[in-house]
């Protein structure tokens, strides 16, 4: 019945789903997987990331396991409502590097009967909510917290620490910069780097 729903447009909603976590939880694979059943079940798809983002590659999205599919860089938010014409689900990677400005499109693309689909860091490397992810959490749908190996002591991973001494907000890096952290070991990890 949820799928009849969904390819009916008689009965189209559209609805938001937020899948948030640390550094190398595996939410661009998420995400991934999720666009592409969307595209077998032939459904028009499109797929939106910050420009900023350029660690894998300039326009697609990759994720850490090198799955990749193609996507449209964007400055900002409200372009995705420029170029989501047409489509029954739109995909958003590394949705905390947007405004703010964020939530109201997914919600306007919601609001017009499209699956909104949002990946992203729910906290920062300080351990604070992160950008427009805690928001859109509150406005969705459906949330799914997916969580990475702690790389310490091997338990569920929530926290991306900041392996460097950088202080600026967003860092761009991999491992030689991150390594996510369960809240325990992340607490000590962070005491030892103020020392």
């Amino acid at each position: 019945m949820f799928l009849e729903s969904i390819n009916n447009p008689a009965h189209r909603r559209g609805w938001i789903e937020v899948i948030c976590g640390s550094m190398f939880s595996g939410k661009t694979e998420e995400l991934i997987r999720r666009l592409n059943r969307a595209r077998i079940a032939r459904q028009r798809v499109e797929i939106f990331k910050p420009s900023v983002d350029t660690r894998y590659d300039e326009a697609n999205v990759v994720s850490h396991d090198e799955s990749s599919i193609t996507s449209t860089p964007v400055l900002a938010s409200t372009q995705i409502l420029i170029y989501a014409n047409d489509v029954d689900v739109v995909g958003i990677d590394e949705a905390q590097f947007f405004d703010d400005e964020l939530v109201s499109v997914c919600n306007k693309l919601a609001g017009s009967g499209i699956r909104v689909i949002v990946a992203g860091l729910d906290m920062d490397y300080t351990g604070k909510p992160f950008g427009p992810i805690p928001a859109l959490m509150a406005t969705a749908e459906y949330v799914t917290k997916v969580h990475a190996i702690c790389m310490h002591c091997g338990n569920l991973a929530n926290y991306s620490f900041r392996k460097t001494a950088d202080e600026k907000l967003v860092v761009l890096g991999e491992t030689e910069s991150y390594e996510p952290l369960c809240r325990e070991c992340y607490q000590k990890a962070m005491q030892e780097k103020a020392k």
